[in-house]
């Protein structure tokens, strides 16, 4: 009975919570779009710490009205990115099936000339009920001050990643043979390789080690 109870406790608490994070995603969609109504007028709004959407019957607690400011807070950095770098655009319209149509085509072409096999086209072949249009967002830097963004383009599911894929299996062990040795893999890596710079006598007291950070990387990097 008393694992009974612990296993009933746990599965309420588990279910509750689901239910308070669906309310609070129903609760940012309500604020996005009361948001871009005042936007369209040309309003201006003070979203926070004030509550400008209040949805009757329903009551937030602290944590809820805290995640809802911070959504807001990350929507307008999110746009200042957008403005900043002039990298990435809201499309009008959506391009997924004519890029979908164009690798077929490509790939029919390439097997009907026989520059690949049939094994490689079932590889590459994008399939209709699972590929998805690349979308943005981004997670935020708590670790940096005022809690940045990080911008993430998710093509997990596109037409073309079959092909990135492919190839990836084909050129990354030409990159890591030539890579390995200035590339630090994670952080168990580093300490091995700072055990070995030590070893061989590299590091001194004058010693520095210095990190850097580029902005914005991904937005500089020719598409060409």
């Amino acid at each position: 009975m008393t694992l009974l109870k612990c296993y009933l406790s746990h599965y309420t608490n588990r279910l509750i919570r689901q239910i308070r994070y669906k309310e609070a995603c129903v609760h940012v969609k309500l604020v996005r779009q009361h948001r871009r109504h005042l936007l369209s007028k040309q309003q201006i709004v003070d979203a926070y710490p004030q509550i400008i959407v209040d949805v009757p019957k329903i009551s937030l607690n602290r944590i809820q009205l805290d995640y809802l400011s911070k959504s807001v807070d990350y929507e307008k950095k999110a746009e200042a990115y957008r403005q900043k770098t002039g990298a990435y655009i809201e499309l009008d319209s959506n391009p997924l099936w004519s890029v979908f149509d164009k690798v077929i085509l490509f790939l029919n072409d390439l097997r009907s000339k026989k520059y690949i096999l049939s094994w490689q086209l079932d590889k590459m072949m994008p399939k209709r009920d699972t590929v998805q249009l690349a979308y943005l967002y981004f997670i935020p830097k708590p670790h940096k001050a005022g809690t940045p963004l990080r911008p993430i383009v998710s093509s997990m599911n596109m037409p073309t990643t079959g092909i990135s894929k492919f190839l990836d299996k084909l050129i990354r062990p030409i990159f890591d043979k030539h890579a390995r040795s200035t590339t630090i893999i994670d952080g168990v890596d580093l300490i091995h390789r700072l055990e070995a710079y030590t070893t061989n006598g590299h590091l001194i007291p004058k010693t520095y080690l210095c990190t850097f950070d580029i902005t914005d990387v991904y937005t500089m990097l020719p598409q060409e």
